[in-house]
This record gives C-alpha cells, structure tokens and sequence, in this order.
C-alpha cells in the first residue's frame, strides 16, 4: 500500500511511474510495471528458488536483476530519476542500484533508516539523497507527508534533469583535490581551468571526497586530474581519519587519464582530537581546529608514500605529471609544532625531511615524471605550473 501511495503522489507531482518490485519472496501482490518475478529471472533464477535462499543472498540477486533493468530503462531514455521506499533491506538493495546509475541522475531513498549512521554505507560516494519517514513503512498523517513530500521532491528534480539535458553537451570536466589550507592553490587552478574551457569538480580530501573522485575517474566523468591534495594517502598509511581507502590515486590512472599529482598536505596526518593511537604520542603536532589535530609526517612515512605513489603512477596508462613545490607543501609551513601536552617542540618547515619524499620518488617513479619547482604550494607560479602541465598533457 505504501509504494502504491508514492506512485499515486508522483502522479499527482506530475510525473509518470514506473514500479520494479523488489521483493525477496513470492508473493501474489501485483500492479508492479516490473514484478519480482522478472527482477529474479534478471539475474538466472526462478521466483520460487528465491524464496528459498537467504535474505542476504537474495538481496544480492535482486540488486543484480535490478541494476541490469533500470540501467537498460535509463539508456533507453525512458527514466528521469529513481525512487526507492524500504526499511534497512530495502534501502540496501534500492541504493545499490542507485549507486550503480551515473552521478547527476536525481535519486531519492524514502526510509526509517535515514536518520541512522547506516547512512554513510547507502549513499557512500554517490548524490542519493534521503528522506526519512519518521515512522515504520505503515500509511499515517506522518508517514503520507513524508512519502509525498519525497514523491514531490523526485518529481521537481526529473524535471530539471530532463531540462538540464536538453540544454546540449556541458564542457569537459576536471576534478581537482582540496584542503581549506590549499584554497589559494585551489581557487587559482579552477580559474586557469576554466579560463581553458573546461568545468571543474572540487573534491574535498577527508576521506569520501577521494572516494568520490576514484569512482568518477574510473566511471568516464573526468577528462583529467590535477590531484593536489593527495593527503589521504597519509592517512592511509598511518590509520588516520581521512584516510580514502586502498584504492586512492588509481582510478584515474587505469582509465588513461592525464594526470598532474602534487603532494600536497602529505606532510601531515589527520586524526580527532583526544584520539591520537598511542604509538604516535611522541610525535609533532598542530592542532587545526576543535576538532582536528594534524600529525607532521616523518622520514620514514615519507619514504614509504614515495614507494606507494611511485607504484601508482608508474601503474598508469595515461600522462602522468609530479611537480613538487620544494618550499612547502602545504599552508602550514612557518607555523610551530606541539607534542600532545601543547610544548612547542619544533618548526613544521622540515626541508630535510620533505626531501626524502622527493629523492625516494625520483627512484622510483618512470624519468621523466617528477619536476621540482622552487616554489610554496600556494603560490600563484605553482598553481599556473599545475594547470600549464595538464594542458600540456591533453595536447599530446
């Protein structure tokens, strides 16, 4: 009764419906454009059979069947957004296939769960957005304004959608990676590139928004990379809190895309204040704000990000450019370093130290690739460096 009120409120909205029942065990309900039974059969297996299999895995064989539906129903031309309504399963199963569809789609997720930390694994890297019904899946005064008010929602963004991509071709994309402490880098990098033609993606580098760039490089959205923020990997290596996953500074590269990468904020970890593992309590810090306490990267973790960004970029199959900003590679250089009581222990300028980055990748990584430059990372030169080589890159 509840998917039958959405579908009747998208119509009231404006917009046609189009249901797919994703139901995990046979039933005799019927109304859905697309029944479970064909949903299964999507995916190789008879309506009956699933009944019989587990929740978990039965929910792996109706995300199959579904993605494989709605993504030949999108390619068609015949959808403008997904819907989805269901508790914990089914919003597992209905942001699975939305995961699947390309970025800028509207996609919407009607739940009880939305308000839970569940959230960040149903919409991880994709622009879900959810709506949370208050209540259980059961029709109320309460749960009807939550369903109408994501019918309404779904409704107004197909209609921009479809306007948006009746408008023509939008100009190549680039995504750049971001810290607050780079924004001067960032800002004069997004200038040159749009003053290149082409429309830049900022991802911000705490862990999603490297993700976010992964999954768009490896999907065909970006034309190329200028990935000046590369502290992720930092953070990777030591456990800290933004740490993108294993998969960081790969995806672009597999795709051959032309690629600039720059170390920037690799001079530090990112970890919660009051939170920092035992092992790095003897360490150099600087607290960035309430929240934030950034670890100084030493020697040897420094070596071992030149070996893992060595392996990466030598992996990739299309231009690869490093440049170095030898007089600083991030927003921090000049300021002072704290232990953990908040004695002042030191300098974060560490030359010494950032050079082994520098002499381990030039080991390691293909001749040719890695360009010093006698310049801060927030220097207007460097900027216009970054920008100059991918532009290089794509005239090849």
């Amino acid at each position: 009764m509840a998917a039958r009120f959405l579908c009747d409120a998208l119509v009231r909205a404006g917009v046609r419906p189009w249901l797919v029942d994703l139901s995990l065990r046979p039933h005799a309900h019927d109304g859905a454009s697309v029944p479970g039974k064909a949903v299964a059969e999507a995916s190789a297996i008879e309506w009956a059979a699933l009944g019989r299999l587990s929740r978990a895995a039965a929910a792996q064989v109706m995300i199959a069947g579904g993605t494989d539906i709605v993504r030949a129903k999108l390619v068609a031309g015949e959808i403008a957004g997904v819907l989805g309504l269901g508790g914990a399963n089914g919003s597992t199963m209905a942001c699975a296939i939305m995961r699947a569809l390309p970025v800028g789609l509207p996609k919407v997720m009607v739940t009880p769960v939305a308000a839970t930390a569940a959230v960040q694994w149903y919409v991880a890297e994709s622009d879900i957005a959810m709506v949370p019904t208050i209540g259980d899946i059961s029709l109320n005064r309460i749960t009807r304004a939550a369903l109408a008010n994501g019918a309404a929602a779904m409704a107004g963004m197909a209609m921009a959608w479809q306007q948006r991509r009746a408008v023509g071709t939008p100009p190549a994309l680039v995504g750049v990676s971001s810290f607050g402490n780079l924004q001067p880098a960032v800002d004069r990098i997004t200038l040159g590139l749009e003053r290149g033609g082409f429309e830049v993606i900022q991802f911000h580098a705490s862990g999603p928004g490297g993700r976010a760039l992964e999954q768009l490089a490896a999907r065909g959205e970006l034309a190329g990379v200028i990935d000046l923020t590369t502290s992720e990997l930092a953070d990777l290596l030591t456990g800290g809190v933004y740490s993108a996953g294993d998969r960081r500074l790969t995806a672009a590269g597999a795709a051959g895309l032309p690629q600039v990468v720059v170390p920037g904020c690799l001079d530090f970890t990112n970890w919660w204040v009051g939170a920092v593992p035992d092992r790095y309590r003897h360490r150099a810090f600087l607290q960035y704000n309430a929240e934030i306490l950034l670890m100084r990267t030493d020697a040897a973790e420094f070596a071992a990000l030149a070996g893992l960004i060595g392996e990466r970029i030598t992996a990739a199959t299309g231009p690869v450019r490093v440049l170095i900003p030898i007089r600083g590679f991030s927003g921090l250089t000049g300021r002072p370093v704290h232990d953990l009581a908040g004695k002042e222990v030191g300098s974060w300028a560490q030359p010494e130290t950032d050079r082994v980055f520098v002499d381990t990748l030039r080991s390691q990584a293909p001749a040719g690739t890695v360009t010093e430059l006698p310049l801060h990372i927030n220097d207007p030169q460097f900027a216009d460096a970054c920008v100059d080589a991918l532009l290089a890159s794509f005239r090849r």
